[in-house]
């Protein structure tokens, strides 16, 4: 497959990070996360900030735990007072996310990629999870904190996760029949992840 793209969803502190980092060194292609909050700041011409602003206070809102605004594609044009809407803020993301994956093979992880990406052709939808003692040990670990600040952390970062992921798609985002491979970190090893992943991919 000469185009591909990866989209990697994971539990916090589950190694998704890692396998998606290892597999772009790997592959020789780019892989996006935070970063895309600046390309769609440069795209949309709406200060980084305010992508950054939004996730925080969408994931403090009540609102955003209950209702639903789900992803269809759309942009709200520049002259319309909602703009810098949330919405608009995702849907600029969106777009960003679908121009990368049309120009180049690349990794994707989180930001609902596989649910943006769903109908375009050649990506390969994977998710990273673990049992939670697993997650919380290796995430005190990687970032120095006790195990209760990592319980406190895992937590808190898989709710906020299941919530935005729920918010803009509709669906639940730990659900297997949203991904085409799920791959658990309790009994596989980093490099046996990426393994796997390259050899569906049959890189």
């Amino acid at each position: 497959m000469e185009h591909f793209v990866i989209t990697i969803g994971r539990y916090c502190g589950s190694g998704g990070a890692s396998i998606a980092k290892k597999l772009a060194k790997e592959l020789q292609i780019p892989y996006y996360d935070k970063n895309l909050l600046r390309l769609a700041s440069d795209d949309s011409g709406i200060s980084e900030e305010l992508f950054s602003h939004a996730d925080e206070t969408l994931k403090r809102s009540l609102i955003y735990r209950i209702s639903r605004n789900v992803y269809h594609g759309e942009l709200i044009p520049p002259e319309s007072d909602d703009f810098t809407s949330n919405q608009n803020l995702f849907n600029y993301q969106a777009k960003v996310i679908t121009q990368l994956a049309r120009e180049s093979s690349c990794i994707i992880i989180g930001r609902c990629s596989d649910f943006i990406l769903r109908n375009e052709p050649h990506v390969l939808r994977v998710f990273i999870c673990a049992s939670e003692p697993s997650c919380i040990a290796h995430e005190a670990a990687r970032s120095h904190i006790s195990k209760k600040e990592a319980e406190t952390r895992v937590r808190r970062f898989n709710r906020r996760r299941k919530e935005y992921y729920k918010y803009y798609t509709g669906q639940t985002w730990d659900d297997p029949r949203n991904y085409d491979l799920c791959l658990n970190t309790d009994s596989l090893s980093i490099e046996q992840c990426v393994a796997q992943i390259r050899q569906l991919l049959g890189q």
